[in-house]
């Protein structure tokens, strides 16, 4: 099967594909943990609710996330910034709607930590926007 790769399912288990998921998981964990700390930050400090904080934080990290795939990630892309931050602002919407749908689920029926909530939380919403983006913004799978 030749033309697996570049077709269907295939272009999601490639080479190419796994190069982008990796380069995508540390850029990932170094704006997570930015996004874990603003969070605590908001919600300690600043006294916002936990949702709140929750949802400027993860704006603030995907934009920083935004600067780091753009640059090394998907680099190479031949969307124009302003498109492409658009495409990554619109994606990182639903991930925020996953996110938060999932956190909100978490902190209501669970006891866990809000901080641990939001990391069990982040790998279902990240591997989304990943996707998202790898296929609809910058076309690299």
């Amino acid at each position: 099967m030749s033309g697996v790769a570049s077709t269907g399912f295939g272009r999601f288990v490639s080479r190419n594909a796994a190069v982008l998921l990796a380069r995508n998981t540390i850029v990932s964990c170094v704006v997570f943990l930015f996004d874990l700390g603003l969070l605590w930050l908001l919600v300690q400090s600043g006294g916002l609710g936990k949702l709140a904080a929750a949802a400027i934080a993860f704006i603030a990290a995907n934009t920083l996330h935004y600067v780091f795939g753009r640059a090394w990630i998907f680099r190479g892309s031949e969307r124009g910034i302003a498109s492409g931050y658009a495409y990554f602002l619109i994606n990182a919407l639903i991930g925020l709607g996953v996110t938060i749908g999932l956190f909100a689920a978490f902190l209501e029926y669970t006891s866990v930590n809000y901080l641990v909530a939001r990391t069990i939380v982040s790998v279902l919403a990240g591997l989304t926007v990943f996707y998202l983006n790898a296929i609809f913004n910058f076309r690299s799978v």
